[in-house]
């Protein structure tokens, strides 16, 4: 795992100035660097930039920018392609000088072109320079694990793994993009292809972006919905055969993910997805294998003990780190230098703190991210089942309340709130993605927008392209294109790269996926069971009394830090002064609602008015702003 920058066009970026956006990202990169600058025939420039984790050939062969023998193609690339050996096999014609990974990515393009991507099974970030086409591509992985932004503006590129290169450039003015206030406020991060900043973009998972002569276009190489029901003709039914064939595909995907020249090892939650990865991992290794968890001293969070005993059964050498809920405070103020833009899923400090405790004594870290998405494992699934059920009844309440003589009465806003919501679940495009309804409202209202003519939808307003009946299969889909990459894969991409640790996902391999969309739905949610398939597996190898229990998980406590230890700086982001100056939110109805949120906290879970996600989300903002609205990343500790 790495980092990578770089530029194209008319711009007079200097060696130095690119190797200074390039040290932006040293904590991606810390044991190697690589920058230059190539002049092209139409005048312009191409500035390549490198930062090196090394994982695969550690010797100076793997150096980046990696160019081919006869210098047409360059490369700078962040991730690792898990089958590249067998690639190497398809490609004996290519003269390879290392045994590295990116010099494949180099050879399959100039023997398959840029379809050679179709091919990669893995994680990457990829520019590649082609001197005959004058084209510049950059390309992001299927389900967009590694990160990757740019810049377009008046024929100009610069494209970086984080936003700091960029906010680095010179000319880089950094305006801030008011249309995703509301959906990041409700959402709580910022999905692709949207940035913070205007011009400013991330490459959408699975995407071929081709830049020449100043000019963009881009496409899409995969796709969830569209891999979802092309496997769908080839459906697996016998249940016994679709277990056995994922579980090969599982050991194949993890063992796979242990190729490294440098120590390995996992994370070991005690839940499902880490437990099931953690045990094949062992199954493959000839040693103990590493793992590692984070304890918590409030009970009712912790859940080390059943890590503990998981570790124990098969094995590894395990190591947990108890922390206190001051140990995850202290790292709220570094969460602006590693995530770049506002990004407010609390959990990010906990994940922080994991994986510095495994940097301690790997480099390489597996994970179980992506069970929950591909086979059917949060709570919301069951609640998105129930409404399904729960939908005709509630049209028959809203046409009711509809009415001109009810509706003046108000009487749908006198239901219970339960009720409320679903009787308000009208919008077809957003059907799966229910909620109260004060809560967009009020991102709306707080980024001083009445309506979302004029801002981005805090919903997402696309269902219906994935042609599928069933709700629940229809969220999955969603959260594979936004919230898995937007948020889940964002979070332990940016916490374990803090720690120049790299994570790799066994369950996100392609193969995993997509004959995970040929398994009929009915074996991943089991008559109200979710995950059923993905457990069943994992009780071959793990006691099924060492896993089931209800899941706890660790949430921040944010009601209490919002209203304890962070009050005086939250009360300071939501002064009328300070928002007038800033310019970008309503400072009378924001400093009004943070007054009231300050006195009275959460109402309560039934009454749909818990104003600590938003309050938070709209700390975090300002947090990022207080960071960085000189427009220049701070500086990241070497």
């Amino acid at each position: 795992m790495c980092g990578i920058c770089g530029f194209v066009g008319g711009k007079n970026i200097s060696l130095e100035q690119l190797r200074a956006m390039n040290d932006t990202m040293y904590h991606r990169g810390p044991d190697d660097s690589g920058a230059e600058i190539y002049e092209m025939p139409d005048g312009r420039q191409a500035g390549f930039a490198h930062r090196r984790l090394s994982i695969l050939d550690l010797s100076e062969l793997g150096h980046q920018p990696m160019h081919s023998c006869d210098r047409r193609i360059t490369v700078v690339y962040n991730g690792e392609i898990y089958n590249y050996r067998e690639l190497r096999e398809e490609l004996p014609d290519y003269p390879f000088r290392s045994s590295c990974d990116t010099e494949v990515i180099i050879a399959a393009y100039l023997k398959w072109g840029i379809r050679c991507v179709e091919r990669f099974n893995g994680m990457f970030a990829i520019a590649l320079y082609d001197r005959d086409k004058q084209a510049v591509y950059l390309i992001r992985d299927r389900i967009g694990k590694k990160p990757l932004y740019y810049w377009y503006e008046d024929g100009d590129l610069v494209f970086a793994s984080e936003l700091k290169p960029i906010m680095a450039c010179p000319g880089f003015e950094g305006a801030i993009d008011r249309r995703v206030l509301p959906r990041y406020l409700y959402q709580q991060y910022i999905n692709a292809p949207e940035s913070i900043y205007q011009n400013v973009y991330k490459v959408e998972p699975g995407s071929v972006l081709r830049f020449s002569q100043g000019k963009l276009n881009t496409w899409k190489y995969w796709s969830a919905g569209k891999a979802y029901h092309s496997a769908q003709r080839e459906r697996v039914e016998d249940y016994r055969e679709a277990k056995e064939r994922l579980k090969d595909l599982l050991r194949q995907s993890v063992k796979a993910r242990m190729i490294a020249d440098v120590p390995l090892g996992t994370f070991l939650s005690g839940g499902y997805d880490s437990s099931l990865i953690t045990a094949i991992a062992q199954e493959c290794s000839d040693v103990p294998v590493k793992t590692f968890s984070i304890g918590f001293h409030e009970e009712r969070y912790n859940e080390a003990q059943y890590a503990k005993a998981v570790s124990e059964y098969l094995g590894t050498q395990h190591t947990q780190l108890y922390i206190g809920e001051r140990d995850l405070f202290d790292l709220v103020e570094s969460i602006p230098r590693y995530y770049d833009e506002p990004f407010a899923d609390s959990s990010q400090v906990a994940t922080m703190m994991v994986s510095r405790l495994a940097r301690e004594q790997v480099t390489v870290a597996l994970s179980g991210d992506g069970g929950d998405e591909f086979f059917c494992g949060y709570n919301i699934y069951d609640n998105i089942s129930l409404a399904q059920r729960l939908d005709l009844p509630g049209a028959w309440v809203h046409g009711l309340c509809s009415l001109p003589g009810v509706r003046r009465l108000h009487m749908e806003d006198r239901l219970p709130f339960k009720v409320r919501v679903i009787a308000g679940n009208r919008e077809k495009e957003c059907k799966t993605q229910f909620g109260a309804s004060n809560y967009p409202a009020c991102a709306l209202a707080m980024a001083g927008m009445q309506e979302e003519n004029d801002a981005l939808s805090v919903h997402y307003l696309f269902e219906s392209r994935y042609r599928v009946s069933d709700w629940q299969i229809r969220r999955m889909l969603l959260d594979m294109d936004t919230y898995l990459p937007g948020d889940i894969l964002c979070k332990v991409d940016r916490a374990s790269m803090k720690y120049s640790l790299e994570t790799r996902c066994p369950i996100l391999d392609v193969n995993v996926m997509e004959f995970s969309y040929r398994i009929p739905h009915r074996f991943k949610y089991a008559s109200g069971d979710k995950k059923h398939i993905l457990k069943d597996i994992a009780y071959d190898y793990i006691p099924r009394e060492l896993l089931d229990r209800p899941k706890t998980g660790f949430g921040v406590p944010l009601d209490k830090w919002l209203r304890g230890p962070l009050k005086e700086q939250l009360t300071d982001y939501s002064s009328y002064e300070y928002l007038k100056r800033q310019d970008l939110f309503d400072a009378a109805y924001v400093s009004d609602m943070v007054e009231r949120y300050l006195k009275t906290g959460d109402a309560g879970p039934a009454t749909g008015a818990n104003y600590s996600k938003l309050i938070w989300s709209y700390f975090v903002f300002q947090q990022w702003y207080e960071a960085y609205r000189g427009q220049t990343a701070p500086a990241v500790p070497r």
